[in-house]
């Protein structure tokens, strides 16, 4: 997967290959979905249509537009069933359980990082008289994951029982277009820096949550979250100040990629806490990966047309054969991935889960370096173990707090967490 030349990161060549005006042309895509959505929405909402509307229409339109507004109390784990403490006489079932879900986990995202990093930073179809061509479209790799997610979500709903669903369809939308934003824009960043400098920005988001919790939401912390937080800012800062310089790097694109980072770290902030909030309406993880994705594909595939890229991209993977198969099987590990994860946290819980995740952001740092060839100096490494040494803190001191938590009279509540 390592053939083909790397190509140094730098300016586009054209405003059509610059990355900002990219974003505003997705958007503007995306706009021409929402804006009609929206109005529809307001006209029979003012219309109460829920109330006078009549023929084999009603049904879909009070799903879409209404729901049946039946709200349910989500447990913390994300509105999972309460799950089966282990017995003696099933610790070895346990044991195979927790190692399949590490494998599945670190196989799909692991897989998942690899591939990520060959599709957008490698070229294709390069030969001794030819460079070969690079694929640029990140908008079609978040098509990809999502067409396949959803078919995976639906197959799973369409088999298994699932609980009646009472959210409004359009609900789902405002996380499925933060979702490809933050999707498309952790594709785009991976043009101007490195994938473990990727990664590291991805585990230090928790300090901006705590921001905005502070002064949006005045939410109080532990001593021990300050001191995880700044400690994984002090690890970031050693690793980005100790990289080796690279002279094909230029400032603007530097300032590209951090842009890029911090808009996938604000735009997945604002997934999680709608889909959280989503979580009060009775409905498993697979209705709202379902959800979600009916939309992500929606956009997405409206986007493209309007553009006039899916037939560019699809012309791509004739010419690339291995594209192909690499956007295809980076399609499946963002399947699976999602479906390990909903099956890891249901077995074991979140602290289980986090850990397993912890460990795999490790274990992709170590790997890109290996097979893309990034260097790490020792300060750098350095500032890599503080980092993962303040995430794993975090995930025994919140583990801690919580097992504090149920043993608390009635009435007493610990204070909010990141």
């Amino acid at each position: 997967m390592a053939t083909g030349e790397e190509m140094p990161p730098a300016l586009q060549d054209s405003w059509g290959d610059f990355w900002l005006f990219r974003f505003f042309i997705n958007a503007a895509g995306y706009a021409s979905i929402v804006i009609p959505g929206f109005l529809l929405i307001q006209y029979f909402k003012r219309r109460n249509y829920l109330e006078t509307g009549r023929g084999i229409c009603f049904p879909v339109i009070k799903s879409c537009v209404f729901g049946s507004e039946v709200k349910t109390v989500h447990a913390e784990d994300g509105s999972l069933p309460p799950r089966a403490e282990p017995t003696e006489s099933s610790t070895a079932r346990q044991v195979l359980k927790l190692l399949f879900c590490a494998a599945g986990l670190q196989a799909s995202y692991l897989t998942w990082g690899v591939l990520q990093e060959r599709v957008m930073t490698r070229t294709y179809g390069a030969t001794e008289t030819d460079p070969g061509e690079k694929f640029k479209d990140s908008q079609f790799l978040v098509f990809m994951n999502r067409i396949l997610a959803f078919t995976v979500a639906g197959l799973y709903c369409a088999m298994t029982k699932q609980p009646r669903h009472g959210a409004a369809m359009y609900k789902y939308s405002f996380a499925s277009l933060s979702n490809i934003l933050s999707s498309w824009c952790q594709y785009e960043a991976l043009k101007y820096i490195s994938f473990p400098t990727q990664v590291l920005a991805k585990a230090s988001k928790v300090i901006p949550v705590m921001m905005m919790g502070k002064l949006v939401s005045h939410k109080s912390y532990e001593y021990w979250e300050y001191l995880t937080a700044a400690l994984i800012s002090v690890g970031v800062s050693m690793f980005l100040l100790s990289s080796a310089p690279n002279r094909h790097v230029s400032t603007v694109t530097t300032f590209s990629g951090v842009v890029l980072l911090a808009g996938y770290i604000v735009f997945d902030s604002f997934t999680s806490n709608w889909q959280d909030a989503l979580f009060t309406y009775k409905m498993s993880p697979v209705q709202m990966m379902f959800g979600v994705n009916v939309f992500s594909c929606l956009f997405t595939v409206g986007s493209l047309l309007e553009q006039g890229a899916l037939l560019e991209s699809v012309h791509f993977m004739a010419r690339h054969s291995e594209f192909t198969a690499h956007a295809v099987l980076l399609s499946v590990c963002s399947a699976c991935g999602q479906l390990f994860i909903f099956y890891t946290i249901n077995q074991f819980g979140a602290a289980v889960f986090t850990i397993i995740m912890t460990l795999r952001q490790a274990f992709a740092i170590l790997l890109s370096c290996l097979i893309y060839g990034h260097t790490v100096t020792v300060v750098g490494g350095l500032g890599v173990a503080v980092v993962f040494m303040a995430l794993f803190l975090r995930v025994y001191a919140r583990s801690r707090m919580k097992k504090r938590s149920k043993k608390l009279p009635p009435g007493e509540t610990p204070v909010q967490k990141v």
